[in-house]
């Protein structure tokens, strides 16, 4: 049995058997069947005074490998490769007990605090002022998550001066006072973190947190109206979780820009099959997620767009907060990443900031070990996406076979997503091959324009998923060549259990 699908969706049913058997496959690419402008947002991350994520990943002074403030230079390094275009600091569920003042001014000054959420000591070492050094050095944009837990709307807002205001005032003046009399113009602001969740400081219900999200959103805004603020979307995916999303939605919908998402894939029962198809989960919740922003838009007439920002995603299950949440990742859950990405390319519509938890050692893509950085898995499609996928993402149409896991039914064997960068002439195919164990021949066909050869492939892949990465070994990593193809297309055969991204010039 063969499935259609247009973006990963089913559309329509056609019994093929013959070919399902010999798992061949059929992808179809129209540059005039465009989904949205993709944000290079999408690719972002996130640090969060979480284990070694700060303390002993982006900041370690008693490195040799720092650099005159404290960060490592091989951080920064891998985090300029990695093409990082925004990071989300400082939670997380940090974020609902941190109050910014502690971490500003002489650094032997600063209090030291027990952090509530993860019980570790907070020594405030990295503040503002440090953390907005870091964004820079690393050329990337920062996003602070505002503390509406345990804080208050003053907190909020005085934050937003002392970053954003120029001098003349009181927090800018501390800010200048404190060594940087330029405004940072910090633009990116969410409205506290998972304040759904009844394992967050401060967690309110629904419309207790509207309101109050609501008057700390005027009063930031009125200090700078040029910020973009991010609502605490849903995190807790329970029975209540539209009517969360809905009602943030309805009394916040003049103040916010975009909605926040999160979701983490596990693999606590070993099924590879039941893993691949976690997305499947996310691509609904977005759905859901693009119906109520149209909903509530269409409500109260609001002309101006509402965005999700999918601010926290990865794969997470092996350890937990006694391991400091030092994952070690292998193909599998490269694998996983690579889907989730196509999932936001699928709707780049409505999805324009995306943020892997986390950056460094918690959760994260890079690891440092005796003094010394090396890259996990899941490092390299991240890097792909980052570094290829501009333009206008488009809807691919997919024909493969397909497979049942558990609650998730009709799963392609294939996921795909496409990008076309009309200014570069470049068209971007990327291609997840679920299967465990089998190729999948595959007719790319091209219905637009003419494609010149060769076309550039770059594989992540490795024998086993159970593959990983070590200080020592890379097992995993990108893998590139060049393959003939013609104008109108050609055949590939996809690799089991890989990510192959396909690059293909445009002729004019």
């Amino acid at each position: 049995m063969f499935k259609w699908f247009i973006s990963g969706c089913l559309f329509l049913s056609v019994s093929w058997t013959s070919l399902a058997q010999n798992l061949q496959a059929r992808i179809k690419i129209d540059l005039d069947r465009p989904i949205g402008d993709i944000d290079p947002l999408l690719f972002g991350s996130f640090t969060e005074h979480l284990g070694r994520c700060i303390y002993g990943g982006i900041y370690d002074p008693a490195s040799p490998k720092a650099d005159s403030q404290g960060f490592r230079r091989d951080v920064l390094e891998a985090t300029r490769k990695l093409g990082i275009t925004l990071v989300r600091w400082p939670g997380g569920n940090f974020a609902s007990g941190y109050h910014w003042m502690d971490g500003i001014g002489p650094q032997a000054n600063r209090p030291r605090r027990k952090d509530l959420a993860w019980g570790a000591t907070e020594t405030n070492q990295v503040g503002t002022d440090e953390f907005l050094h870091f964004a820079a050095a690393a050329g990337t944009n920062p996003y602070l998550c505002v503390n509406l837990g345990t804080g208050s709307w003053d907190e909020a807002r005085n934050w937003v001066e002392y970053c954003n205001a120029p001098t003349g005032l009181y927090y800018s003046d501390l800010r200048a006072k404190n060594g940087h009399p330029q405004p940072y113009g910090v633009t990116y602001w969410g409205l506290g973190n998972e304040i759904d969740g009844d394992w967050q400081m401060g967690h309110r219900n629904a419309e207790d947190y509207s309101k109050f999200a609501l008057e700390a959103a005027k009063l930031m805004k009125w200090s700078d109206n040029r910020i973009r603020l991010i609502a605490s979307g849903s995190s807790n995916y329970g029975a209540d979780w539209i009517n969360w999303n809905r009602t943030v939605l309805t009394n916040l919908r003049d103040q916010i820009d975009y909605i926040s998402l999160h979701h983490y894939a596990g693999n606590s029962n070993k099924d590879h099959y039941q893993f691949m198809a976690a997305t499947t989960r996310v691509e609904n919740i977005i759905r859901t997620t693009e119906n109520l922003i149209q909903e509530v838009r269409t409500k109260y007439h609001l002309e101006k767009p509402i965005y999700i920002a999918f601010d926290e995603y990865n794969v997470w299950y092996r350890t937990g907060a006694e391991q400091k949440l030092e994952e070690r990742y292998n193909l599998q859950d490269a694998l996983v990443v690579a889907l989730y990405l196509n999932c936001f390319l699928r709707h780049a519509n409505s999805v324009k900031i995306a943020n892997m938890a986390q950056l460094v050692n918690v959760i994260a893509p890079m690891m440092v070990s005796e003094d010394s950085l090396w890259l996990q898995t899941i490092y390299y499609p991240l890097q792909l996406f980052a570094s290829q996928c501009r333009g206008k993402s488009l809807d691919a149409l997919v024909q493969c076979g397909t497979y049942d896991a558990g609650e998730c039914k009709h799963v392609p064997y294939l996921d795909v997503s496409a990008a076309y960068d009309q200014q570069a002439g470049t068209l971007i195919i990327n291609v997840v091959n679920r299967h465990l164990d089998k190729t999948i021949e595959t007719t790319l066909v091209n219905q637009s324009g003419s494609w010149a050869s060769p076309a550039e492939l770059y594989e992540v892949n490795a024998p086993q998923v159970t593959d990983g990465n070590s200080r020592e070994l890379q097992r995993v990593k990108t893998v590139s060549k060049r393959v003939d193809i013609s104008g109108q297309g050609f055949r590939y055969s996809f690799p089991p259990h890989s990510f192959t991204m396909i690059r293909i010039k445009i002729n004019p």
